[in-house]
């Protein structure tokens, strides 16, 4: 059986007993130029938002209302994307939901924040996304790809 180029992955955590959730498509690097000019995210119809995955928009779920970075995120089901030119992304909500990652429109946006950049130690071969609780009710998100890690601490109502 051929396997999927960007198989379909998940994360979840559940943070002051609600549960977080995060559906993704995960592309892998495959000797390709991932970020920068003339990578494969610029090659992105929605450049320089990117899909954050592959194929379908990734998708966030949340059972509780979360502050993420002081942008209010009501409990609900919405789409995430980033804004990747240069090295400051930003991780964008929207209200969209369903639709493929390439039908990005901003006027459903929620709102954007900066993420928190650093780089892993070691390239990282296919995106992954981790959700995990880091002390009460708060946690953080995060995604790896290639030589970039990119994240955001998020609190729960």
């Amino acid at each position: 059986a051929c396997s999927q180029a960007s198989p379909p992955e998940q994360a979840s955590v559940t943070v002051a007993g609600k549960t977080i959730s995060l559906k993704y498509s995960a592309p892998s690097v495959r000797g390709r130029q991932i970020f920068g000019d003339g990578g494969v995210v610029s090659k992105d119809t929605t450049y320089p938002v990117w899909r954050a995955g592959a194929n379908a928009a990734t998708a966030l779920h949340t059972d509780g209302d979360l502050t993420i970075k002081g942008l209010a995120v009501p409990k609900g089901d919405y789409t995430i994307y980033m804004l990747v030119k240069g090295a400051a992304w930003q991780l964008i909500i929207s209200k969209q939901t369903g639709q493929s990652g390439a039908d990005y429109e901003q006027a459903q946006d929620l709102g954007r924040v900066p993420m928190d950049m650093g780089k892993p130690p070691s390239r990282v071969e296919k995106l992954k996304y981790t959700l995990s609780a880091t002390g009460g009710n708060a946690g953080k998100l995060q995604v790896e790809w290639d030589n970039f890690v990119a994240s955001v601490p998020f609190t729960v109502k």
